[in-house]
């Protein structure tokens, strides 16, 4: 990490096997040190990280998140020791709850999300693996925003993951974590000062979170009850997602920094029709420039 800046979180499902390592080597190349993956329905995520971390020499790559119920916690620690142990140091677990709707898409029955994270992890600590150790451990992270899931990653995690939430959020998370936990902000940004295309993408983009109820009820305590509307107020995507020049996405990352983040990682808009990323964007925020 540099400057407050700790990767990208880059979707790859609709891309090759060859653009995928064309982007981790452009990624590499502009100072980035990590990638983050999401866990969708597209390739595998422990077998695509493993193809980004053989396609690249120093980048670490962050599950972001895995589904807590893709996995049970003893091959959630075998792939973790495994990875860490081919690519010592470059793997960092990012774990997350989900939601009720992708539990049972995947067969499973909600449990109580504190509960059943809380366990995860103290499962994931405890495995008995009969193979070598590696010579550094996964830290984990996990996917936190209500007060309850904070305190659970201030117990037994390395460090807390937020998402789609205002700076006000982050000095919130800060608090009841406390100083050592990793606290990571998820940013999404948009290079775009055209406001009407900016907040149209951006609402496009929030449209598959809008239905869930955590994010809505998440939202409702920071006083955007009122703004959820017709695909979310212009205040709420302004809230949300950096969306502007160079100089406007930086202040926003700032904001989250001085709220109390450790680090930021974008996730990138692309404000073009092209399924590649917005090189733009990497180029401007890129480690190495940003101040």
């Amino acid at each position: 990490m540099d400057n407050g800046i700790a990767g990208i979180l880059q979707s790859t499902d609709q891309l090759s096997l060859q653009e995928i390592e064309s982007v981790v080597g452009k990624i590499e190349t502009l100072g980035y040190s990590s990638i983050w993956i999401p866990d969708f329905f597209g390739r595998e995520q422990v077998a695509l990280t493993t193809f980004i971390l053989s396609a690249s020499s120093r980048l670490r790559v962050t599950t972001g998140i895995s589904n807590i119920y893709t996995r049970d916690a003893m091959a959630q620690a075998q792939a973790s020791h495994t990875l860490n142990e081919i690519y010592p140091g470059r793997f960092n677990l990012g774990l997350g709850v989900s939601h009720p709707v992708g539990a049972e898409m995947r067969g499973h029955q909600w449990e109580n999300p504190i509960d059943k994270m809380s366990q995860y992890i103290e499962d994931i600590r405890s495995a008995r693996l009969a193979m070598p150790k590696p010579e550094d451990n996964s830290p984990i992270y996990i996917a936190a925003h209500g007060r309850k899931m904070l305190a659970v990653a201030k117990k037994y995690a390395d460090g807390a993951n937020t998402y789609l939430m205002p700076p006000r959020h982050t000095a919130m998370a800060r608090e009841i974590l406390g100083t050592k936990p990793l606290l990571t902000v998820t940013l999404p940004c948009c290079l775009c000062s055209d406001p009407n295309k900016a907040r149209s993408i951006g609402r496009r983009a929030l449209s598959i979170y809008m239905p869930l109820g955590a994010y809505r009820r998440a939202w409702n305590v920071w006083g955007f009850e009122n703004e959820l509307t017709d695909g979310g107020s212009d205040y709420l995507i302004d809230s949300l997602i950096a969306w502007g020049n160079e100089d406007v996405i930086k202040s926003r990352i700032n904001e989250h920094l001085d709220a109390g983040a450790d680090q930021v990682v974008m996730i990138p808009y692309n404000p073009n029709p092209d399924k590649l990323p917005p090189w733009d964007l990497f180029e401007a925020l890129a480690p190495k420039r940003i101040s």
